[in-house]
């Protein structure tokens, strides 16, 4: 995670200092900043903007902001910056004494409930949790689906499931992908019913009256383009060769092509909407893809292998399997390659 963190006292920024180190030391990438009187003497970055500017640049480009101080001053900060628990960086306050951690904003899909507990264990705080699934010992949907990576397909059902679970009892649970492990205290098994969840690479299926689809990242996209090929005429083929496969957009996990597409624009931009990290593999690399292949002497011609996009799809995954060989229109090429998924309960 990139986590801010700032303190707005000696003490504060003593304690910055030391969580800082310690979610360091745990691989997150970490700044320390602090906003009082005698900052110079701490080892923080100084703010010398106001913290309304302050909080608005760490919203932006920050997974998870920590603030040490008064909650109210953290309350003030973010609250011309929130937007939805979807978008939202995880929000942690703690006192300067190091006392309690408390997850302010975004609990579960954001991870400030996980964060909160991980400060709180490194500095021997209390965690105080106050989201009502996890008080009661009751599945919670959304942290469910952020640890394992899944698309959640409507925020308001996910609302819905976590009500019904709290006031009513159990909802369904489907899978179309091998499970490993014991339903969690709010689930039970069903192929129907009136709500439950359905753990799917197809958003349009709903086997309960009130479904709630969750979907896991398995498909890789090999892409091949003309120069200069709009990213619209991409999107276009890519959506098509996904909903002939009865695939969603939100069950691809990347992208990938040769490197002498690595500057394409088309490719680029069709990757930024989806948010996808596309991945690029050179000639050389793509001819040691074992497998049976839709070559073309023309296309061979100019990149110097027969085929791109099935190679490169192939290239980019984890033991995946070519589920849809290559599909050519309005000089775009298409492949897909869906990697192997299992739903781990006790993740």
């Amino acid at each position: 995670m990139k986590i801010k963190l700032i303190g707005f006292s000696s003490a504060g920024c003593s304690l910055v200092n030391k969580i800082s180190e310690g979610l360091s030391s745990k691989g997150n990438e970490c700044e320390a900043y602090g906003k009082c009187t005698f900052v110079s003497e701490c080892s923080v970055i100084p703010v010398t903007q106001t913290l309304h500017a302050w909080t608005e640049v760490a919203f932006q480009d920050s997974d998870a902001i920590i603030f040490v101080g008064a909650v109210g001053i953290a309350v003030r900060a973010v609250a011309p910056f929130v937007k939805t628990k979807v978008a939202d960086p995880a929000i942690v306050v703690l006192d300067e004494r190091g006392s309690y951690s408390i997850p302010l904003l975004s609990g579960h899909i954001g991870g400030a409930n996980t964060l909160a507990k991980i400060i709180a264990e490194m500095i021997g705080a209390e965690a105080v949790i106050t989201t009502a699934t996890d008080i009661n010992g009751k599945f919670s949907v959304d942290s469910f689906a952020e640890e394992r990576g899944m698309y959640i397909s409507s925020m308001a059902c996910a609302k819905d499931i976590s009500a019904y679970i709290l006031e009513k009892g159990n909802v369904g649970f489907k899978s179309d992908f091998p499970v490993y492990g014991q339903l969690m205290n709010g689930l039970v098994s069903a192929d129907d019913g009136d709500i439950g969840i359905h753990i799917t690479s197809n958003d349009a299926k709903g086997p309960f009256c009130k479904t709630l689809n969750l979907i896991p990242k398995t498909i890789i996209i090999g892409l091949g383009c003309r120069k200069d090929t709009p990213a619209e005429n991409i999107e276009k083929l890519v959506i098509k060769v996904l909903k002939s496969n009865e695939l969603s957009i939100h069950s691809v996990k990347s992208a990938a092509s040769i490197d002498l597409k690595m500057n394409e624009p088309g490719i680029l931009n069709f990757c930024k909407k989806y948010g996808l990290e596309p991945e690029f593999f050179s000639k050389e690399e793509l001819e040691c893809v074992e497998g049976d292949f839709s070559e073309s002497p023309f296309v061979k011609s100019i990149t110097g292998v027969g085929n791109v996009c099935e190679r490169a799809a192939l290239k980019a995954s984890a033991d995946g399997k070519l589920i849809q060989k290559k599909v050519a229109e309005n000089g775009v090429t298409v492949a897909l390659v869906s990697e192997p998924y299992i739903v781990h309960l006790d993740k």
